[in-house]
């Protein structure tokens, strides 16, 4: 009986271990939701090693920092937010190196008993910090302070570094449905979001019965740049609008490629008046600015807009395109101009917007810069 008990304890610990593994297993399988999945992991993390205070924190590559994704303690809500750089404390000194750090008793390691002796709101009493990590890049770390490091013998630390995989693997995969995600609405040659996604966006904000505006925009005479330059310059010249459309309209504002050289702009809660002064804004920006000088080219644009608003002008994802496109063809009769639905043609005349002599017509040579010619 003596030689029979520890083999039972063992195989009860395994048996719990297998129970876990089982869950966690069945969360990453069940779910694709990144915070559902690691709140199971960290909760059968918890379970186990039964610390005080437990989280965990997320690499922001960019910044340079940890910031806290899950917390558990008392002062959780104080965390949110609180982000600490890598090499700093615990949880950055494990970003930082990938090594994992157990320190079962502070007292007995000089170094993280002056940490403690530092920080003694934290009330640190034991360590244990494990990178989650995804081959050589460390993703984010485990961090659990005053667990039962008696447990901490190098199979429950492997135990502890199995969860951690199984988090990397969830990270990775929320990545992963992200990266996909955002490749099946954008537009790869201009960044923008894709006509898929734009009537998607064009239903949500129809259901939602509340005001917008629908901005088409047609490029003059684009055609002129595959002609003379070739289809990579011209691709290149549409990825810099579109880089453009996106700096004008500002974060609340949604800008597509519908198709060729033909762009949309959702902007969601604009009434006409706004929504009218933003395009104009849009069309002076784009007349104003130069493309493709990195390639030493230099080049002028204009574009034909038409806007509608719903729901005056139309009280479907239809009916609102189809005002919208209406008069953008109402402003190419003129080009480099501005159409409203309800209002017609409301572009200031081109002597006014080029200047009187002081710059050239879009279509002429500026000095040592090239337009595009109209003849389109």
């Amino acid at each position: 009986m003596k030689d029979r008990r520890p083999f039972e304890v063992i195989e009860s610990r395994q048996m719990d271990h297998l129970r876990v593994f089982h869950d966690v297993a069945r969360s990453l399988t069940s779910s694709l939701e990144l915070e559902e999945i690691l709140g199971a992991i960290m909760n059968k993390m918890a379970q186990f090693f039964g610390p005080e205070r437990w989280s965990l924190l997320m690499v922001d590559e960019k910044a340079g920092e940890l910031y806290y994704a899950i917390a558990v303690a008392e002062n959780a809500e104080s965390l949110k937010g609180l982000r600490v750089p890598l090499g700093e404390g615990v949880a950055g000194w494990v970003a930082a190196t990938g090594n994992p750090l157990v320190v079962p008793d502070v007292a007995l390691d000089a170094h993280w008993s002056a940490f403690a002796n530092k920080h003694p709101d934290l009330k640190i009493k034991s360590i244990a910090c494990v990178p989650v990590k995804s081959g050589n890049t460390t993703l984010g770390v485990i961090q659990l302070l005053n667990s039962k490091l008696d447990l901490m013998s190098e199979y429950s630390i492997s135990f502890l570094r199995i969860l951690c995989d199984y988090a990397a693997i969830a990270i990775q995969n929320a990545r992963s449905m992200t990266l996909i995600q955002e490749l099946t609405i954008t537009d790869d040659v201009t960044g923008l979001f894709n006509a898929r996604h734009l009537y998607t966006m064009l239903e949500e904000q129809v259901a939602k019965r509340g005001a917008f505006s629908l901005m088409f925009v047609d490029l003059d005479y684009f055609k002129s740049v595959n002609d003379t330059h070739g289809h990579l310059v011209g691709s290149r010249l549409l990825a810099e609008i579109g880089g453009l459309m996106k700096r004008s309209l500002g974060p609340n504002n949604a800008a597509f490629r519908y198709g060729g050289d033909e762009f949309v702009a959702l902007l969601p809660g604009m009434g006409k008046a706004a929504a009218t002064g933003t395009t104009m804004a849009l069309s002076d920006d784009l007349r104003a600015a130069r493309f493709l000088e990195g390639a030493g080219l230099s080049l002028s644009v204009s574009g034909s807009f038409g806007l509608a608003t719903y729901p005056e002008d139309g009280d479907t994802v239809a009916t609102i395109l189809r005002s919208a496109d209406t008069m953008m063809y109402e402003a190419k009769v003129t080009r480099d101009n501005v159409a409203v639905a309800g209002r017609g043609l409301v572009g200031r005349p081109h002597a006014a917007r080029t200047g009187s002599g002081s710059r050239q017509a879009v279509g002429e040579i500026y000095a040592g810069r090239e337009a595009l010619p109209r003849d389109r």
